[in-house]
């Protein structure tokens, strides 16, 4: 057995609500499994930590008081960062939202949720997923706009199948509500990755915003 078969998942915390910081930076430090290698309240302290230690995902603040966190997200893909990202705000905009799938972030987790939620949003996410609160993602796609596609069209099961991606289902859950085997539905995936010429449901959303909006 390798001896990264047991590797920590290492994370990151940004955001200036120091006491929110701080207790989510204590939840999580105490999940097995879990490694919280820095928090920090400013875009210069995540960049250090990032320079000094590997992170397989980020929790990422949008507004960091007189900063923006998207301005961290493009210095971070500067500086070499290549793994996840999850925005955890307190609430965001469609219009931004769509911008923030479009520069690679993996989900959206809304403050307000349970750190349970939050636990599971981070396991999903590192999984190759995406986390967005369902009437978010539906806004979000209405707000992207539907622009002209020259894109090869979809099936409708295909159609389907991508629908219950955006709002975040597994693919027993997707196969229940269609009513398909499981199976059936891991190869409708297999198509749209094929078709799209990605490899995540992560990669799928957001080439799927940017594409293929008249589909949806």
């Amino acid at each position: 057995m390798s001896d990264g078969a047991h590797a920590p998942l290492r994370i990151l915390l940004l955001d200036d609500h120091a006491l929110f910081r701080e207790s989510v930076a204590r939840f999580l430090g105490s999940e097995p499994g879990l490694e919280v290698v820095g928090h920090s309240g400013s875009i210069a302290e995540a960049l250090a930590v990032l320079r000094k230690r590997t992170v397989d995902i980020i929790l990422l603040d949008l507004d960091l008081g007189q900063a923006d966190g998207r301005d961290f997200l493009r210095a971070a893909r500067k500086q070499g960062f290549a793994g996840r990202v999850l925005v955890v705000t307190a609430g965001v905009e469609e219009k931004q939202a769509a911008d923030l799938m479009r520069e690679g972030i993996s989900g959206v987790f809304m403050k307000h949720e349970s750190t349970a939620s939050l636990l599971e949003g981070i396991h999903q996410v590192m999984a190759g997923k995406t986390w967005f609160d369902r009437e978010l993602l539906q806004a979000t796609v209405l707000a992207a706009g539907r622009p002209e596609s020259t894109a090869q069209p979809f099936t409708d099961r295909e159609r389907q199948v991508l629908s219950s991606v955006f709002q975040g289902l597994l693919n027993k859950e997707i196969a229940d509500r269609i009513g398909v085997s499981e199976s059936a539905i891991k190869a409708t995936l297999q198509q749209l990755f094929a078709k799209t010429g990605v490899r995540t449901r992560s990669q799928l959303v957001r080439i799927a915003l940017e594409q293929y909006r008249d589909q949806l």
